[in-house]
């Protein structure tokens, strides 16, 4: 099992599949928050659903926007089931923890180059320090 460590977490500790792409991530430009699938064309993962998985992308983009995005996607239960970032904004932290959303950035590695899609991986936001694994399938 592989960890890494992170310097930000908040939220629940998730398990999930990895949804991993080299792009960022705003609530408002890239997707449809009603269809749960990433919906700008130009991004890494346009046409995927976001639904349950764990979405590790490289930065978050926006503003105040995308942070009530997130809360409204919350409340309609059309979310994924975290967000792992590189890099995130102070903004969306407050619309992570509006929404009650499990959040994890700051990795001394990047993290889009090191978890493969589709892997079964745990966020562990209650670990010290917070923490994402690969999981074994065994």
């Amino acid at each position: 099992m592989n960890e890494f460590v992170a310097t930000a977490a908040m939220g629940k500790r998730v398990r999930g599949r990895a949804l991993v792409a080299k792009d960022g991530f705003s609530a408002r430009y890239d997707l449809d928050r009603t269809k749960g699938v990433f919906s700008r064309q130009e991004h890494k993962l346009a046409g995927q659903s976001y639904v349950d998985r764990v979405l590790v992308l490289d930065a978050a983009k926006g503003g105040v926007a995308t942070a009530w995005m997130l809360h409204e996607m919350a409340a309609r239960n059309i979310v994924p089931a975290a967000l792992v970032l590189n890099t995130v904004n102070p903004i969306m932290v407050q619309g992570a923890a509006l929404a009650d959303f499990t959040m994890m950035s700051g990795f001394a590695v990047d993290i889009t180059a090191t978890v493969p899609d589709g892997a079964l991986v745990e966020v562990d936001t209650q670990s010290n320090p917070p923490c994402l694994r690969l999981l074994d399938e065994t």
